[in-house]
C-alpha cells in the first residue's frame, strides 16, 4: 500500500551535544522498517523526473521498487549499474537540489528520501553481501586515470566494467581523493570509502599511490608505457586566500590544509607528526559545505567557540541545508552579513615555535548589507560604513574556494586551461585539447560536488571507450 505521508521518514542522528565531541558518523541510517516505509512513498512515475536530476542517471524508480519488495540486493545491483560509489553518494550528494528536487511528491510535501534509500541499500549490501565481484573479460586495452577522487574512481570503474586494464595514479598515500582528505569522518566514514575502493579493485582496477603525475611520471610517459588514453581527475586542491593583512600569521589555515591534517593525517591525535594548533576560538570564513566541515571539525578538536563568518544572508548560504542545521545544533555561531577586513596578531620574539610571523589574536570584520544582484543573480554584499567590529579568535580558517593545481598543466604540452586554471574540455566528452587526454571533475570546473565529479567521470569513460574503439 502506498504511503501518502507528506513527510519523509526522519533520519536518526546522534544527539547534538554528544556528537559535537566525537568523530563518529552523525547520521545513523534507516532501519529496514523505515526504508520500506519511505520506499512506499514513491509513486513509480512513468516519466521518471527524478532520474533527470541525477548526474549519473541512476534508475531511481526501479531501485526503489526493489526496496518496496524487500529485494535489497537487487536494488543495489540497479544502483551499481550507474554509480560506482553508492554508499558515498547516499551520504554526501546534495539530493535536495538534484534528484529529489524533481520528485513529484515534493509538489505537496517533502520529496521521497532518495538519498537516504540509496545509503540504506548500499549499507545493506556492504553488511550482507559475501559473494565475489565478477571481473569482466579483459579487452587488452590500457587506460591511465590520474587522481582517485570521485571523478577518477567513477571513470576507472566504468572502464573496468567494459574490460579495460585501468590503473589509477594517486598522489597521496591513500585512495579516495577529497573523499578521504576533505570530508570529515563524522559525515563520511573512511571505512565506507575504503570498501568502495576495494569493490573497484575487485573489478580489476589497479591503484598506485604516492604517484604525482607531472613529477613522478608525466602524461607523455604514461602514453609511452602503453596507455591508450589518459583521464585527468586530479581535483582542485590549491586553496584561495583573501589577500588581507595577517594571513601569514600562525593560526591561519586554508580549509584544505586544516581538513587534510585532521581527516587524512589524524592531526587530532596526541602522537600526530603533523598536529594542528588546538585553538579555543575559531573563525571560519565562508559558507559552503567545506566551511561547515571545517567549523564542525574545529568543535570536535576542542574549540570553545566556533564562528562562521559569511558576507551574505542565511538564505544565500551555499552549503546544504542539512549541514547548516547540523552545525547550528552543535553550537556553531553564524556571523552572517559580515566580512573580514584583516587578521590581528602579536609578535613574541621569545616564542621558540616560530616567532617570525606572530600568532592570531583576533579578526577585524565589517557588517554588510545586500545590494543589487551580481552576474550570477545573487545580491551583491556592500559594506556598511562605520560598522567595523573585532572577533576575539586565536585561529582563522579560510574556506573561500580552491583552484586546480597547475602541476599537470605546466608539465603537459598542448593542454589548454582557462583563466581559473581549470582544464578546458569538450563538455559532451571530456576530451581536452590534447589527443587521447580526457579530464573531468574539479580539475575542470573548480571545486564542486562529489556527484557532479562522478557524472564527469562517467561521461569521460564513455568517450574514452568510443575513442579507443575507433582507433
Amino acid at each position: 500500500m502506498a504511503n501518502m505521508s507528506l513527510s519523509k521518514n526522519p533520519m536518526p542522528t546522534q544527539d547534538a551535544a554528544i556528537r559535537a565531541k566525537n568523530f563518529s558518523e552523525v547520521a545513523l541510517g534507516y532501519s529496514e522498517e523505515a526504508a520500506l516505509d519511505e520506499a512506499a512513498r514513491c509513486l513509480s512515475c512513468k516519466n521518471m523526473p527524478c532520474v533527470t536530476g541525477c548526474p549519473v542517471n541512476i534508475h531511481i524508480p526501479a531501485f526503489i521498487e526493489k526496496v518496496k519488495e524487500g529485494e535489497f540486493e537487487e536494488a543495489y545491483k540497479i544502483i551499481i549499474e550507474a554509480s560506482s560509489l553508492p554508499a558515498v553518494c547516499g551520504r554526501v550528494c546534495p539530493q535536495e537540489s538534484q534528484c529529489e528536487s524533481k520528485c513529484v511528491r515534493g509538489i505537496k510535501g517533502e520529496p521521497v528520501g532518495i538519498g537516504r534509500l540509496e545509503r540504506f541499500v548500499a549499507d545493506w549490501h556492504n553488511e550482507h553481501f559475501s559473494g565475489e565481484v565478477v571481473r569482466p573479460h579483459s579487452n587488452g586495452k590500457k587506460v591511465a586515470v590520474v587522481g582517485s577522487g570521485p571523478a577518477g574512481l567513477t571513470c576507472a570503474g566504468d572502464l573496468a566494467k567494459k574490460g579495460y586494464d585501468v590503473t589509477v595514479f594517486e598522489a597521496l598515500h591513500l585512495a579516495g581523493g577529497v573523499l578521504v582528505y576533505g570530508i570529515p569522518e563524522f559525515r563520511l566514514p573512511k571505512a565506507i570509502v575504503k570498501k568502495e575502493v576495494e569493490t573497484l579493485k575487485a573489478l580489476g582496477v589497479k591503484i598506485e599511490t604516492n604517484m604525482i603525475i607531472g613529477k613522478t611520471l608525466s602524461v607523455d610517459e604514461l602514453f609511452e608505457m602503453g596507455y591508450e588514453a589518459v583521464f585527468i581527475g586530479s581535483g582542485a586542491g590549491l586553496p584561495r586566500f583573501m589577500g588581507i593583512e595577517g594571513e601569514s600569521l600562525k593560526g591561519v589555515y586554508s580549509a584544505n590544509e586544516f581538513l587534510t591534517r585532521s581527516n587524512l593525517m589524524k592531526a587530532y591525535r596526541e602522537d600526530s607528526s603533523t598536529p594542528v594548533m588546538k585553538a579555543k576560538r575559531v573563525a571560519v570564513v565562508g559558507g559552503g559545505n567545506v566551511a561547515m566541515d571545517a567549523a564542525r571539525t574545529a568543535l570536535r578538536l576542542g574549540a570553545e567557540k566556533v564562528y562562521i563568518v559569511y558576507r551574505r544572508s542565511l538564505s544565500e548560504l551555499p552549503a546544504r541545508k542539512e549541514e547548516v542545521e547540523h552545525a547550528m545544533e552543535e553550537g556553531v555561531e553564524f556571523m552572517l552579513l559580515s566580512n573580514p577586513l584583516r587578521i590581528l596578531g602579536y609578535h613574541n620574539p621569545d616564542d621558540e615555535r616560530d616567532p617570525k610571523n606572530g600568532f592570531v589574536t583576533g579578526m577585524e570584520c565589517v557588517k554588510m548589507e545586500l545590494g543589487e544582484p551580481d552576474s550570477t543573480g545573487r545580491r551583491s554584499p556592500v559594506e556598511i560604513e562605520g560598522s567595523e567590529f573585532t572577533l576575539d579568535v586565536d585561529a582563522v580558517i579560510m574556506s573561500i574556494g580552491t583552484s586546480p593545481n597547475p602541476l599537470i598543466k605546466s608539465t603537459t604540452e598542448g593542454l589548454d586551461v582557462n583563466k581559473r586554471g581549470g582544464i578546458v574540455v569538450d563538455e559532451a566528452t571530456g576530451l581536452t585539447s590534447r589527443d587521447g587526454v580526457f579530464a573531468g571533475g574539479d580539475a575542470v570546473t573548480g571545486a564542486a560536488t562529489v556527484i557532479l565529479a562522478m557524472g564527469a567521470g562517467k561521461t569521460a569513460a564513455k568517450a574514452i571507450d568510443e575513442y579507443i574503439t575507433k582507433k
